[in-house]
């Protein structure tokens, strides 16, 4: 998240706002650093509705905010189909491993425990399925010898941070190209 707020702010993001940062968790860190920011931050609890109930309400939300794309950072539940049909083709996840591999959770201790020799990240469009939409871009990362979950993870970490804006951008651009 914090990489793309940078990248709107320098430009590498260009013609571009975030609009919302929008958390399921009230004690979510992000939506702090977003609003130290200057940039809307909402917290939208699931305690006590259904998937669709609370997914309405974010719906609601971005609509209300006229946003484009929706960024996933760190939002660790699947979509329903209800608010991927709201914004079919606009919903962009990036992911810890070069999927088709590794999709789901722990994507970087199933490739060490895979005995993988190169990982990364993936930014792709969301469909019904756990990290199964289009591929947009990959960005390989060596794992090491000596590579624990830990290390591993960090040096996919700052991959993604460049990865993601750059992916951003190119979606934008080809949205305006038509």
């Amino acid at each position: 998240m914090l990489a793309l707020i940078d990248a709107v702010r320098a430009g590498t993001i260009p013609d571009a706002e975030i609009a919302v940062v929008i958390s399921d968790k009230a004690t979510a860190p992000g939506l702090v650093l977003a609003n130290e920011r200057g940039i809307e931050a909402r917290a939208v609890e699931r305690r006590g509705a259904t998937r669709e109930e609370h997914e309405q309400v974010i719906i609601s939300m971005l609509r209300d905010r006229e946003v484009d794309l929706v960024c996933l950072a760190g939002y660790m539940r699947l979509l329903s189909p209800c608010f991927i049909e709201a914004f079919q083709g606009r919903i962009l996840n990036i992911h810890p491993s070069l999927l088709p591999a590794f999709p789901g959770l722990d994507a970087q201790r199933q490739a060490l425990e895979h005995g993988a020799k190169v990982s990364g990240c993936t930014v792709h469009f969301v469909d019904e399925t756990l990290d199964g939409g289009p591929i947009i871009m990959q960005r390989n990362v060596p794992v090491m010898e000596d590579d624990t979950v830990w290390t591993l993870s960090a040096r996919i970490l700052e991959q993604e941070h460049k990865l993601y804006p750059e992916a951003v951008a190119r979606i934008l651009a080809a949205d305006e190209r038509g």
